[in-house]
């Protein structure tokens, strides 16, 4: 029998058989004579290559560093106007400095304990306490995968929450929210058996049983318009409200909570996330007092001050102009 040496160096241990020991032992073992034969039966022929890899010779970290850079010299850059969401950002170095790169959040105060943990902690309730301060609610998690799941999140968090609402009844999609989100929520209510109707809430509720109806701010057109009024017609139907908002916006307009909504979900990407190549950024949750049994993630619940005055919301949709 061999035994393996407890003093291996980490590629002998981390990179397959290393040895002529090794490699009979394993062939034994699976019953083949040699390594092509191995190759033969694991292999399909029809994605093998007859010839070697044509493989250049290795480069050094600077000079695959320059290598890239040559590569991304050659880009062209353009301003991205598809939105949907989704922005071109500036932070001040001021604020990336001494907020995003604040050493106190990630050096040891003691000679023995590095702190990360501790800072990144107190960026999680900084993020919650912005986020409750912004929405108008009362507990925020941290944090969820981007928008249009959060959105989902927040439809099955109704469903679970709403004791009013019967099994059967539906979820309602306001028209002008943004069309991946309507996609991702449809792909995720039809798994779970859920029914979802997309219909034009400035125009009133649809009939029928009601779950919970989900709003944007500002909407798929731009629109900022005052929910407060379908809001209250959803609660006095027994339904549950969801506000898709915008954080940026809410530092102006009239927050989900100020106009009764339940739960507030949205994109975090405006406070200088940069677009990167797209995928997915980080987006919050954020709900009313009585809830946090059903909300998702971890949670913390904020002490509000009395609210910022802002701008009001429009009381007219901007669409009615150009409707026929």
């Amino acid at each position: 029998m061999t035994i393996t040496p407890t003093n291996r160096p980490f590629a002998d241990r981390h990179i397959g058989v290393t040895s002529l020991d090794d490699t009979t032992t394993m062939l034994e073992r699976l019953g083949y004579g040699s390594l092509d034969e191995l190759t033969d039966a694991a292999v399909p022929h029809s994605i093998r290559r007859d010839e070697p890899l044509q493989l250049a010779d290795g480069l050094s970290e600077e000079q695959i560093l320059a290598r890239l850079r040559g590569f991304a010299d050659r880009n062209t850059t353009h301003t991205q106007m598809i939105g949907q969401g989704f922005y071109g950002t500036h932070t001040p170095p001021v604020i990336r400095r001494n907020v995003l790169e604040s050493p106190a959040w990630y050096t040891a105060y003691t000679p023995y304990q590095p702190e990360i943990s501790q800072g990144r902690l107190e960026a999680l309730l900084n993020f919650q306490t912005m986020v409750t301060d912004l929405t108008g609610l009362t507990i925020a998690n941290a944090s969820m995968l981007d928008e249009s799941s959060a959105t989902a999140e927040a439809v099955l968090l109704m469903r679970r929450a709403n004791k009013k609402a019967p099994a059967t009844a539906k979820t309602v999609l306001d028209a002008n929210i943004f069309p991946q989100t309507i996609a991702v929520v449809r792909g995720r209510a039809e798994a779970l058996g859920i029914e979802v109707e997309v219909a034009d809430l400035t125009q009133g509720l649809p009939d029928g049983d009601i779950s919970g109806i989900v709003l944007q701010q500002p909407g798929n057109d731009g629109a900022v318009v005052d929910h407060a009024a379908v809001i209250a017609e959803a609660r006095d139907r027994g339904a549950m409200a969801t506000v898709i908002a915008d954080l940026l916006a809410l530092t102006l307009i009239t927050p989900p909570g100020e106009q009764g909504a339940d739960v507030a979900v949205g994109n975090t990407q405006r406070f200088g996330v940069p677009l990167f190549f797209g995928g997915p950024h980080a987006a919050y949750l954020a709900i009313r007092e009585g809830l946090s049994a059903h909300c998702p993630g971890d949670l913390s619940v904020s002490r509000r001050t009395p609210p910022v005055p802002r701008v009001p919301t429009c009381t007219a949709d901007p669409r009615a102009a150009h409707s026929p």
